[in-house]
C-alpha cells in the first residue's frame, strides 16, 4: 500500500522509510508527545541533507528539481511513521512561494535553516490598504507549524476576498496553543498593523494556494490511512478471542477490508492531485483533482483511524498505543483542510460546469511506428458492412489483440493501448465475445488443437456465441460445491443436473459447463469442464428466469442425461476447477475510453442539468460524493494500466475497484431515481430509465461473486487475514 508507482518512486519511498526508522523511532515520537511545546527536531538538517525539504524546488534555488508526485510520496511516508516536525507546513510554504515566483526564502527552506508555517483559514486577519501601503491586522486561524515556524503563509481577508500573505515571524506575535495533534502543534499569529512588503501578498489566486496545501494534506492522509489499516490487519491476524484469531470473524475481516478500500481511495486521489499540480496547462483539471483529493483523503484517514481503534479494542484506547496519535492527526487534517461537504460541492460545481479530468497514458516514442501500421491495416475495414468488419477484424487479430497469433496479435501493453486508440479513431468495434472472452483464453490454454481450430474462428468473428453453465441453486459463490453430475459412457459423458443464472442461454450456440465427474475426491478436484451444443443436444431444457425488472435475461437450465462427446471435454477429467479459474486478465490492458466519471457519473451529471431550479446544497454535496467515487474508480483503472505498461503486475487497485465499482453504480441509480421524484414510481419505464437501471443494478453485488465474498478476498489475499475455519465434515 503506497502512493509510489514507478520504480524510482518506490526507491524514494524506501529511502524515506529507512531514514524514518533511524531518526524517528517510537521513543522520538513519544518525546514529542510529552514535550511542553513543539521544538525543532535534531534531525531536521539530516532530512534536508537527504534532499527531502527541497525535493520539489528548482535546482537553482537549492532544490532537487522534481515534482509534486515525489513530494507526495515523501509526505505519505513521513506521515505513516508519524515523524515529528513541521515537514508538511514547510514544504507547503516553499511550494507556494516557488509557484508565485518568490524565490528569496527557498534556499533556507530547502536547506533546513528556515521553517515554514501555514494557516488556511483567515480568522480575523485582514489586509488594510492605505494608498500604496498595505498593513496586516487581526488574528489568524490555527497556524500549522506555527510554534517553530520562521516563514508564515497566512490566509487573510482583503476587501471581502481571501488572499495569502507571506510574512516573517518577526512581524507577528505568535501564541502557542494546546493542540489536538500532540506531535505537530498549532499556534495563533496576530498582527497589529504590520507593514507588508510589496511582494508579501501572493500573486497566485488563493484557490491555487489552497489546492497545493490540500493536495499535500491528502498525501499525509494517505499515509495515516495506510498505517491504520496495516496496524488493524496485523492485530486482527494475531489477537485471539473465543478460541480463534479475531481476523477470522467476518465482522472484523470486512471492517478492515473496508478500511483498505478507503485507504486506496485516499492514495489514488492524492496521487492524481499531485500529478495535476505539475500540469499548469490544465488549471481546471488541477482544481478538480485537488477538490476530489480534499473531499476523499482526509475523511478516509479519519474513518480508517477510528476503525483501527475499534479493531484494536481496549489497547487502542490507551495513551501508550499510537492509535490515538494517528486519530488526532487525521482529524486535524480533516478540519484544517475545510469541511468535506464544501469540497464535495466544489467537485459537483466544477464537474457540472464542464471540467473533466483526462485519464491518459504517455506512450513511448517507438509507438508512433506501431500506430502507423495499425492505422494502415484498419483502413480496409471501414468500407465493409458490420458482419464483414467483424470478420476482417477477427482475421487480423483485433478482436482480442492480447491473444497470441494467429488468433490475436500477441500485443503487449503498449500495443494494446495503441490498438484501442486507433479502433476508436476509426469508429470500428470488433465483435464483443462477452462469455467468449473467458472461453477463448481457456481453450487456448487447455484445449487441444482440434478444439482451438473448431471454436476460435467463429468465436472471434461472432459466428459462435457462448453462455456459461456454472452456477447452481446450491452452488453460487461456493462454485466448487456444485452437484451437476457427469457420468462416463462410451464415446463421451452424460450430464445431469440444474444450472441457474445463465444469461444468453436461449441465444447461445454453445455453453461451457462445469460438472462433477468424480464424487470420491475433494470437491475442487472432482470437477470437469465440458462444451455443450445448446441447439442440438437432447435433454437440454432452458427455462426463462424472470427478474425483478420484469425481464427474463437469465435462465435456469435442466440437464437430463445430456450426451457430451469426448472431443468436447476440455483438458483431462478433474481439471475443471483449474480451467474455470483460467483467464488472461493480467495480460489485458483495459483503459476506459469514456469520461473519467464513467457512464454512471455522466448520467447523473446530465440528470442534474435537467433539475428544475437546479440542485440544492444537499443535492450538490451528494452529487460531489458520487463523482468523487467515480473519479477514484477511474484513477484505479489508470494506475492498473500504468503498472501493466511498466511491465508490473496489477496492484491492489483492481481488487478495490471491483468492490467500489458495484456500490458506486448502485448508488448512481438510487440517487437518479430519487431525483426523478414521484414520476419514477409509476408508468412504463424503458431500459434507459432510472427506475429500470436501479432495479437492474441490484444484481451487480451478487453476480460474479457477492460483495461479501469480495471483502473476504481483500481481507484474506491482500491483508493476509486468516481464512474462515473449514466447515465440519
Amino acid at each position: 500500500m503506497t502512493l509510489a508507482l514507478s520504480a524510482e518512486e518506490h526507491e524514494l519511498r524506501d529511502l524515506v522509510r529507512r531514514w524514518a526508522a533511524r531518526h524517528a523511532p517510537p521513543d522520538v515520537v513519544r518525546a514529542a508527545v510529552e514535550a511542553e511545546k513543539e521544538v525543532r527536531p535534531d534531525y531536521w538538517r539530516s532530512l534536508a541533507d537527504l534532499g527531502m525539504l527541497g525535493l520539489h524546488l528548482p535546482q537553482e534555488h537549492g532544490g532537487g528539481g522534481f515534482g509534486f508526485v515525489e513530494l507526495a510520496v515523501v509526505a505519505e511516508e513521513l506521515s505513516r511513521a508519524m515523524v515529528p516536525g513541521p515537514f508538511l507546513p514547510t514544504v507547503i510554504v516553499s511550494a507556494v512561494l516557488s509557484d508565485a515566483g518568490m524565490v528569496e526564502e527557498l534556499p533556507g527552506l530547502a536547506d533546513g535553516s528556515r521553517y515554514g508555517a501555514v494557516a488556511l483559514q483567515p480568522g480575523t486577519l485582514t489586509v488594510v490598504r492605505d494608498g500604496a501601503r498595505s498593513r496586516l491586522t487581526g488574528e489568524s486561524g490555527p497556524v500549522l507549524g506555527g510554534q517553530v515556524g520562521d516563514v508564515f503563509l497566512l490566509a487573510a481577508d482583503d476587501g471581502g476576498r481571501t488572499v495569502f500573505v507571506a510574512v516573517d515571524r518577526a512581524l507577528l506575535e505568535v501564541t502557542d496553543v494546546r493542540s489536538h495533534d500532540l506531535v505537530r502543534r498549532n499556534a495563533i499569529a496576530s498582527a497589529d498593523g504590520a507593514d507588508l512588503d510589496a511582494g508579501a501578498i501572493l500573486r497566485p489566486e488563493s484557490g491555487r494556494v489552497v489546492d497545493i496545501a490540500v493536495t499535500l494534506f491528502a498525501a499525509e492522509a494517505a499515509g495515516i490511512a495506510a498505517w491504520a489499516t496495516t496496524t488493524a490487519a496485523e492485530y486482527a491476524a494475531a489477537r485471539r478471542q473465543f478460541g480463534r484469531v479475531i481476523g477470522q470473524f467476518q465482522g472484523v475481516k470486512h471492517k478492515v477490508a473496508r478500511m483498505f478500500g478507503m485507504a486506496e481511495q485516499a492514495r489514488v486521489t492524492a496521487w492524481d492531485a499531485a500529478r495535476a499540480l505539475g500540469d499548469r496547462t490544465g488549471a481546471g483539471e488541477s482544481a478538480l483533482a485537488a477538490a476530489v483529493a480534499a473531499a476523499v483523503a482526509p475523511d478516509a484517514a479519519f474513518q480508517a483511524a477510528k476503525g483501527c481503534v475499534q479493531v484494536l479494542g481496549g489497547i487502542g484506547y490507551t495513551w501508550e498505543h499510537d492509535a490515538h496519535l494517528y486519530l488526532r492527526r487525521a482529524q486535524t487534517l480533516r478540519i484544517l483542510a475545510g469541511a468535506g461537504a464544501h469540497w464535495r460541492r466544489r467537485v459537483a460545481d466544477l464537474t457540472t460546469g464542464g471540467t473533466r479530468r483526462r485519464l491518459e497514458v504517455e506512450l513511448p516514442p517507438e509507438s508512433a511506428e506501431l500506430r502507423a501500421g495499425v492505422r494502415t491495416e484498419l483502413a480496409p475495414a471501414c468500407g465493409l458492412d458490420d458482419a464483414g468488419r467483424k470478420r476482417y477484424l477477427a482475421e487480423k487479430g483485433y478482436t482480442s489483440p492480447h491473444l497470441p497469433t494467429p488468433w490475436g496479435k500477441g500485443a503487449g501493453p503498449v500495443a494494446q493501448v495503441v490498438i484501442a486508440q486507433e479502433l476508436r479513431r476509426a469508429g470500428l468495434r470488433p465483435h464483443d465475445m462477452i462469455i467468449g472472452d473467458w472461453v477463448v483464453p481457456t481453450l487456448l490454454a487447455h484445449g487441444d488443437e482440434e478444439q482451438v481450430r473448431r471454436f476460435l474462428p467463429g468465436s472471434l468473428s461472432g459466428g459462435i456465441t457462448w453462455c456459461q453453465l456454472f452456477s447452481e441453486p446450491g452452488a453460487g459463490s461456493d462454485l466448487a460445491g456444485l452437484s451437476t453430475k457427469a457420468v462416463k459412457v462410451d464415446g463421451g459423458w452424460l450430464l445431469s443436473g440444474q444450472k441457474v443464472w445463465t444469461s444468453k442461454a436461449r441465444d447461445a450456440d454453445w455453453g461451457v459447463c462445469l460438472a462433477r465427474s468424480d464424487g470420491d475426491v475433494p470437491k475442487h478436484k472432482g470437477l470437469s469442464y465440458f462444451l455443450i451444443d445448446m441447439n442440438n443436444s437432447e435433454g437440454v431444457d432452458i427455462r426463462p428466469l424472470r427478474e425483478m425488472t420484469g425481464e427474463a435475461l437469465f435462465n435456469e437450465i435442466f440437464l437430463d442425461d445430456v450426451f457430451v462427446p469426448d472431443d468436447c471435454l476440455v483438458g483431462d477429467p478433474g481439471d475443471g476447477w483449474t480451467l474455470a479459474r483460467t483467464t488472461l486478465a493480467n495480460e489485458r490492458v483495459a483503459l476506459s475510453n469514456d469520461s473519467s466519471l464513467g457512464s454512471g457519473g455522466e448520467a447523473l451529471v446530465d440528470l442534474a442539468a435537467t433539475m428544475p431550479g437546479g440542485l440544492d446544497a444537499e443535492q450538490r454535496t451528494l452529487l460531489g460524493q458520487v463523482l468523487c467515487d467515480a473519479q477514484s474508480l477511474g484513477l484505479m483503472g489508470l494506475r492498473t494500466a500504468l503498472r501493466s505498461l511498466a511491465g508490473a503486475q496489477p496492484g491492489a487497485e483492481s481488487s478495490v475497484a471491483k468492490l467500489l465499482g458495484v456500490e458506486h453504480i448502485q448508488q448512481v441509480w438510487e440517487v437518479a431515481m430519487e431525483w426523478a421524484g414521484p414520476s419514477s414510481l409509476y408508468g412504463d419505464h424503458d431500459r434507459a430509465s432510472a427506475t429500470h437501471m436501479f432495479l437492474n443494478s441490484q444484481c451487480m453485488s451478487i453476480a460474479g461473486g457477492t460483495t461479501n465474498i469480495q471483502l473476504n478476498i481483500i481481507g484474506e489475499r491482500i491483508l493476509k487475514l486468516p481464512r474462515d475455519p473449514a466447515p465440519a465434515r
